[in-house]
């Protein structure tokens, strides 16, 4: 039976899964993390998808608690800069498109040729983005959930946008901190040590682990949260590693932690990716400072010039500032679970942070390990089936952040010139070829889960402007009227909660006084 988990590795990684794993099964099996007080974290998942909610809530964490504790912001889209020609920009939120006669409004959109911006005219959160709204009032009411009928002229929207609209932003330290408190207090055994060897017994599992000053740590099942370094799934067992990098090239960030006056800039509510000569740089708003950090890939760009760049980009803030330079390791394991070692986070796999997939890949990994936890040593359909689902996951990850590139209209130095002569991963250039006639949708998009829908390719393939999709041609039958309407009604609803929406800033100020 499995009994005992051990975790290796602290951070994001190590202590969301020992928080969840401990909600999840509580006094059945018990947990022991294991951390070095000499690692640093990597530091760069601040940014967040929207599923991230799910994960609080399990825990039982109310926003007004643990927010304040992270320095956190909510983030309702990805506001992408220059990736199709200077000054252009588009957002890519959290929410459907809407629907009307059948068709959503981004069909409509190029059926009725008009000559705004395809995200502010098919997406409300656009309209909050572009005056820094918070999502909520500050009497904490969702603005999805509001009264249509009741003051400010507050609309009811739940039918309509039913993914949740926001995630967050948060320090990852700060929050691996706040969790390392909550899961100590709930009953999870924290060892602050080395980890200086890993011993397996004649099966090549794991018998236990051998630590600078506690000796000896035996478990059943071992959970690998030690980042880019692999320590148990990689290096201990010897599990191969499926690069992205013919893909994806992007190997290195550099990253500044950017102090900011939240009461005279306001707290933006999105995350911006802006396009820079060999790779792109994040803005990442928190409560008390901006993270910025420029991804790049190492055949274009040196890190001398990437911080260079950086500190341009920053301005006079960035002033002797110190900068944290990473190697990304851009790919998966070929098997994620290996005989009775897990690995979770940065040891399983990652894509670049592009579109804030990082925690969304812990999460995810977390919760499939819950849904596949064994009972006993010999569960080999339990493990096939999870790196199953965790390699389409990241696959599929890979399949759409690979989009962003080749689809994007900037092709103006040699990195971007590249972008469109890179291999595809296999069955992209087939899914292209249908996007030519019609938009994404259910059945013509990665088919496996992997965290983005139907509308998130649309708003890249519209957004990007590298692609020439044609509008479907069964539109030219039929009467717009009702999507007129549907665009009208969607215009006055923005500009009524543009109008009774606290900005981010207030909202933060208020919950913070409290």
């Amino acid at each position: 039976m499995v009994k005992r988990v051990v975790i290796v590795g602290g951070g994001t990684a190590g202590w969301m899964t020992a928080t969840y794993l401990q909600a999840s099964l509580r006094d059945k099996v018990s947990v022991t993390l294991v951390e070095s007080g000499r690692v640093p974290t990597i530091g760069v998942g601040e940014a967040t998808f929207s599923t991230i909610r799910g994960f609080f809530e399990f825990l039982g964490l109310e926003e007004r608690e643990w927010m304040p504790a992270c320095n956190a912001t909510y983030k309702l889209a990805i506001r992408f800069e220059n990736w199709r020609e200077p000054g252009h920009h588009f957002y890519h939120p959290f929410e459907r498109l809407r629907v009307a006669d059948g068709f959503s409004l981004a069909e409509w959109w190029q059926r009725l040729g008009t000559t705004g911006r395809f995200d502010q005219e098919c997406f409300l959160i656009s309209a909050l983005c572009d005056a820094k709204r918070s999502p909520r009032f500050l009497d904490g009411t969702l603005f999805e959930d509001a009264d249509p009928e009741g003051p400010a002229g507050r609309t009811t929207l739940s039918e309509q946008v039913t993914q949740f609209p926001y995630a967050y932003h948060f320090d990852a330290a700060l929050l691996a901190g706040y969790l390392m408190r909550l899961g100590t207090g709930r009953g999870i055994s924290r060892v602050v040590d080395d980890v200086l060897e890993t011993r397996l017994d004649e099966r090549g599992w794991i018998s236990h682990l051998v630590t600078r000053e506690h000796g000896e740590i035996h478990g059943d099942l071992f959970v690998d949260c030690t980042g880019f370094q692999g320590l148990l799934i990689n290096k201990a067992l010897g599990e191969p590693f499926v690069s992205y990098a013919r893909e994806l090239p992007n190997d290195r960030a550099v990253a500044l932690r950017v102090p900011t006056d939240i009461e005279r800039e306001g707290i933006r509510p999105y995350t911006t990716a802006t396009a820079m000569d060999a790779g792109w740089i994040w803005t990442i708003p928190l409560h008390d400072r901006l993270g910025m950090g420029y991804v790049y890939a190492s055949d274009y760009c040196s890190p001398e010039e990437a911080e260079r760049t950086l500190r341009d980009f920053a301005g006079p803030a960035a002033r002797d500032l110190e900068a944290n330079h990473i190697r990304m390791r851009i790919g998966r394991n070929r098997d994620s679970w290996v005989n009775n070692c897990v690995a979770i986070g940065l040891s399983s796999g990652f894509v670049e942070p592009l579109e804030s997939t990082g925690i969304f890949f812990i999460q995810h990994g977390i919760e499939q390990l819950v849904k596949h936890f064994p009972a006993g040593e010999h569960e080999e359909g339990l493990r096939r089936d999870y790196n199953l689902l965790i390699a389409r996951c990241l696959d599929g990850v890979r399949e759409f952040l690979s989009f962003h590139y080749y689809g994007a209209a900037r092709a103006d130095t040699p990195y971007w010139k590249a972008t469109k002569e890179r291999d595809l991963p296999e069955g992209l250039a087939e899914r292209l070829a249908t996007w030519e006639h019609r938009l994404p949708d259910t059945e013509s998009v990665w088919p496996y889960y992997h965290g983005f829908e139907p509308y998130s390719w649309t708003s890249m393939l519209l957004g990007l402007g590298g692609l020439k999709p044609s509008p479907r041609p069964v539109l030219d039958l039929l009467d717009p009227a009702g999507a007129r309407r549907e665009f009208a009604a969607l215009r006055g609803q923005a500009a009524r909660l543009v109008a009774a929406l606290p900005s981010q800033y207030e909202y933060f100020a208020k919950l913070t006084a409290g």
